[in-house]
């Protein structure tokens, strides 16, 4: 893929900016469009103007359930339909990655308000020593530290188990605190030498679905150069972006807020290059929060 240049001074202030060169975007929810508690209005207003006037906005979530629920969540902050064409999962991937256990044990490792991401999949649910395959949609009622798991890393290693994983994000926002997610038992399950699938950003099957859902709505297909991935992570997002050819706009004000706005400064175009550029995204600009 050909590289385009990247603009001087990349700290930008408003979507509208980068008007007329995009014609779809592949917009991050939690962490741009919300703060899981509450919606960001002025990513609602920046993504129905960018429908307004032409523009897909394809709503791509890490979220480990299906794509109904989110949208159920989104209308309960207020975000309208008119903000999106569609959205899609890794809750979503995830069910057709365990298709092929239906009517076999499967083991879930995450809170049980995360169980319908397994509704009509057929499977059934039972302890690691029975079950097929490992299922992780977050982490459980164990806490919030990894070091916790590492008695049943060790366990499921002995058994052999794979893992999918239904969030691939280490971490997310929540108000104003900063939890850990699948992703991160995830990555220990596998430096343990243990087997991993991940669904969701970055890996392809998530972006495939979107281009598919627009495709269902009627949408004509937009090449990678026409198409902005906007996100707030460098490992699921800018990732994925590199991974899709497209340019990425970087959302600095969420999970990377500590790095990046040390005591409520304003992001630089040094820091913010330094990092994103490991994941090989050709950055196009960033700002604190969607605007």
């Amino acid at each position: 893929m050909m590289q385009r240049p990247l603009m001087h001074g990349l700290g930008l202030a408003a979507l509208s900016q980068l008007s007329g060169r995009y014609d779809r975007l592949f917009c991050d929810i939690w962490g741009v469009v919300h703060n899981g508690v509450d919606q960001v209005p002025s990513a609602v207003a920046a993504l129905n103007s960018f429908r307004a006037t032409g523009g897909q906005v394809a709503l791509i979530s890490n979220a480990p359930r299906p794509s109904s629920f989110v949208r159920q969540t989104l209308t309960r902050m207020g975000i309208p339909n008119a903000a999106y064409d569609c959205v899609v999962t890794s809750g979503d991937v995830t069910q057709s990655l365990i298709a092929e256990f239906r009517g076999q044990t499967i083991c879930h490792v995450g809170p049980a308000y995360d169980r319908n991401l397994f509704d009509g999949t057929g499977v059934l649910f039972g302890p690691a020593e029975a079950a097929e395959v490992l299922v992780v949609s977050d982490l459980d009622e164990k806490g919030e530290a990894i070091e916790d798991y590492a008695g049943d890393i060790e366990r499921w290693k002995a058994l052999g188990l794979r893992m999918i994983c239904a969030n691939p994000d280490r971490m997310v926002e929540i108000g104003d605190r900063i939890i850990l997610c699948g992703g991160a038992l995830a990555d220990a399950y596998h430096e343990a030498g243990g087997e991993i699938i991940m669904a969701g950003k970055p890996y392809a099957p998530i972006y495939d679905l979107a281009r598919q859902r627009l495709a269902d709505a009627g949408l004509p297909e937009v090449g990678s150069d026409r198409t902005l991935a906007i996100g707030d992570s460098v490992r699921t997002d800018a990732a994925g972006a590199r991974a899709q050819g497209a340019d990425f706009l970087f959302v600095t004000g969420s999970i990377h807020a500590a790095e990046l706005h040390e005591d409520g400064s304003e992001a630089d175009d040094r820091m913010v290059r330094d990092l994103v550029a490991p994941s090989g995204a050709n950055l196009i600009g960033y700002m604190r929060n969607l605007v």
